[in-house]
């Protein structure tokens, strides 16, 4: 017995071994009494939020697991190291160790409200689930930023002369700048792609002579399907300087096409084309006739222009629509004995392709 009492009442670096056992027991039942609340507790929160209407709840209960329940487990830590005697050097580490701890904390707190603001934000959107998929670029430079000003704050408050640093990282900065023009022109240009919004993952698009849809914008490079099915990688700054045509957002397709007949038709039938033209597209389905002229006297036979539009912006459906179109043309003009301008009736020009 008095051994075991001199063993504990035995004195290492100011304090006896008693007392570091019983920091050593605050801090195993601490982190214990955590570990039952997080297995029993926090999943009946966690039941009983996804049960709710409400978002809120959820946000709390991933907070308290990401954030609440790690910092209890700290702070019972420090408080049991802190109960103990210390010398000036190991309060000094323990100082900076819970300095780097909170500041480690609040960055990432900071980092997660940015990114449920702007993607609950982004959410509410047409095509917001999409759209969610877009911010992952952005979050990476949001993320850095927040954690460059977060270390250069918490080595200011350990007491060190953050001037020196900052001009370096300036210095710096411009240097790489310089280096990577393309890159930050890129770089920059996502953010264009993103708040302007000229387009979005999933649009089918036509820029110069490529045409497909989108399937990834990255921080440097846009990521497109195309119709013969190879990915198309070209550079954010490319896009941007281009003329994109954006079909996803036509409303309405505008047709025009030509109808070509001989001269030897009856003049008193060439009269009608016009008639019977415009009541086949106005039957045709989603459509508005524009018109319908005998344009041109050419060297072979007769050209009439016909314009329509298609009210829908789907290619298949147009398509479609235009299908029918020819084909009630083929059959009027056969019922009214309207002969077309064939291959044999300019050989000249034939010939010459």
């Amino acid at each position: 017995m008095n051994s075991t009492q001199e063993f504990l009442s035995r004195e290492v670096w100011g304090n006896t071994v008693q007392d570091y056992f019983i920091a050593l027991g605050v801090i195993l039942v601490g982190l214990i009494l955590v570990r039952v609340f997080k297995r029993v507790m926090l999943n009946r929160f966690r039941i009983w939020a996804s049960h709710s209407h409400t978002k809120v709840d959820d946000m709390i209960v991933r907070g308290l697991e990401r954030f609440g329940l790690p910092i209890f487990s700290f702070a019972i830590i420090y408080w049991a190291i802190n109960s103990l005697w210390l010398s000036e050097k190991a309060e000094k580490v323990l100082t900076v160790a819970t300095s780097v701890v909170i500041a480690y904390f609040i960055i990432r707190l900071i980092s997660v409200v940015i990114q449920n603001l702007i993607t609950s934000s982004v959410r509410k959107q047409e095509n917001g689930e999409t759209k969610v998929k877009q911010i992952g670029g952005l979050m990476i430079i949001i993320n850095m930023v927040v954690w460059i000003l977060g270390l250069v704050f918490l080595i200011d408050n350990l007491g060190y002369n953050v001037t020196t640093i900052l001009t370096g990282v300036g210095i710096g900065g411009i240097a790489i700048a310089l280096a990577a023009q393309n890159i930050v022109g890129d770089l920059f240009n996502y953010f264009v792609i993103f708040f302007d919004k000229p387009f979005e993952v999933g649009d089918a698009i036509n820029v110069d002579d490529k045409n497909g849809s989108i399937e990834y914008i990255g921080l440097k490079t846009t990521r497109l399907r195309s119709l013969t099915g190879e990915q198309i990688i070209i550079s954010n700054s490319d896009l941007t300087k281009s003329r994109v045509h954006n079909f996803k957002r036509q409303e309405t397709r505008r047709i025009a096409f030509n109808i070509n007949v001989r001269y030897q038709n009856d003049l008193e039938k060439l009269k009608k084309v016009p008639a019977i033209v415009k009541g086949i597209i106005e039957t045709a389905g989603p459509t508005r006739f524009d018109r319908a002229h005998f344009a041109r006297l050419t060297e072979y036979g007769l050209t009439f222009e016909v314009v329509y539009f298609v009210n829908v912006p789907d290619y298949n459906k147009y398509m479609d629509t235009q299908q029918e179109i020819n084909l009630k043309i083929m059959e009027a003009f056969q019922n009214e004995n309207i002969t077309f301008l064939i291959r044999e009736d300019r050989p000249g020009e034939w010939d010459n392709k």
